[in-house]
């Protein structure tokens, strides 16, 4: 495995390089755990021929987040191809956290976009989509994520004439129009933790201003989320009536997402989403 400059990651944590070993991470990158010689430890997560931009977008994004007052990871440096972030040492997922966490989450979508988008790049996971503003919801949801991620897919023709029909009557199925929120963007188990003093972090966004029932949705896609986290966050900002019965048309664009990397069962989970909606 090919790593990030020991000595860029040196000078960006101002200490010399100790140790490197290789850590759990996700299904994108490279996770390393670097220990620095003054006893700092830095985490780095590394993909070899990134996506241009892949990174970038992800450090704005983690800022953007924090700026809602929400924890997460600091930022210590990013290239093309690494991003290096404060290492966080996991605490326990207490019932307290969890309220905490359904507050954090409620307090950044209220902390709102200027529009339905982002200016940096966009990526459903490892695939690369439009961030480019919309006017509406359904517009931004449908070209900048439906359809670049179902071209993404080998999805069949049935599937295919059953998303044209979906697209049709998007405004019907995404419920009442809102203001843009500040998604996270990829809210699943996770990319959620607790750092050692019981405070709930966010990490691996893929943020843009967007509907908050599409966390809501991706939150249930592995679970993961107990119900307390939910309870919290309809005190704190409580969702559109139907917004339960919205959740499964809303999994559409994660699904979509692992129908582009992996095939198989997603393109039927895909297709049977779309026939619940047509």
């Amino acid at each position: 495995m090919g790593q990030p400059d020991p000595t860029a990651i040196a000078h960006l944590a101002g200490s010399e390089v100790h140790t490197t070993t290789r850590v759990s991470g996700g299904y994108v990158s490279d996770a390393l755990r670097v220990q620095m010689v003054n006893g700092q430890s830095v985490f780095v997560k590394h993909t070899r021929q990134a996506p241009a931009g892949l990174f970038r977008s992800e450090a704005r994004a983690l800022g953007w987040i924090a700026d809602a007052g929400v924890r997460v990871p600091d930022v210590v440096g990013v290239g093309d191809d690494w991003l290096a972030l404060e290492w966080i040492d996991e605490g326990e997922f207490t019932p307290e956290a969890q309220e905490q966490l359904g507050r954090a989450i409620a307090r950044m979508h209220r902390a709102g976009a200027d529009g339905f988008g982002a200016p940096w790049d966009g990526f459903a996971g490892p695939v690369p989509v439009p961030n480019d503003s919309r006017d509406t919801w359904p517009a931004f949801l449908a070209e900048c994520r439906i359809i670049p991620l179902a071209h993404a897919s080998n999805l069949p023709a049935e599937t295919w004439h059953r998303l044209d029909d979906a697209l049709a009557n998007l405004p019907d199925l995404v419920g009442p129009p809102e203001p843009p929120a500040r998604v996270h963007g990829d809210l699943w188990a996770g990319n959620r933790m607790v750092d050692a003093d019981g405070v709930p972090v966010l990490i691996d966004p893929d943020a843009y201003g967007g509907h908050r029932e599409m966390d809501l949705a991706m939150m249930q896609v592995f679970g993961g989320f107990p119900d307390r986290v939910f309870d919290a966050y309809a005190e704190e900002f409580p969702p559109e009536p139907g917004w339960q019965e919205r959740m499964q048309f809303n999994q559409l664009v994660p699904v979509l997402v692992h129908c582009a990397m992996y095939g198989g069962k997603w393109i039927a989970d895909a297709d049977q989403i779309l026939r619940s909606v047509t």
